[in-house]
């Protein structure tokens, strides 16, 4: 673990990628600003607990569930199958034949 000391308005930079700065400091409290890209998750420890112990209930039930926070910004989960091919068209008309074009 590395360990750093930050004063009010300072920063640290992680992966170059990453800012975390000092807001504010009040009696026992630091409120600290993370600056991420919107592709990577951050969550308060409890939170991402929380989540992993869902993700592991769903693995054990065979379903997904995905929690909601009203603070929460939700990122849609992409399907886990893939799309299959469209079927073969081979020996069938061609898309500029009469017969494709619905009519």
């Amino acid at each position: 673990m590395l360990i750093l000391s930050r004063k009010l308005n300072e920063s640290i930079v992680i992966d170059g990628r990453i800012i975390v700065k000092i807001l504010r400091i009040e009696r026992d409290t630091v409120k600290i600003g993370i600056q991420a890209p919107t592709d990577l998750p951050v969550h308060r420890q409890e939170v991402f607990d929380m989540i992993q112990r869902n993700k592991q209930a769903s693995l054990n039930a065979g379903t997904e569930v995905v929690p909601k926070s009203p603070t929460a910004q939700v990122t849609p989960i992409a399907p886990k199958d893939k799309p299959q091919p469209p079927p073969s068209t081979h020996g069938q008309p061609g898309p500029g034949s009469a017969s494709s074009n619905g009519k």
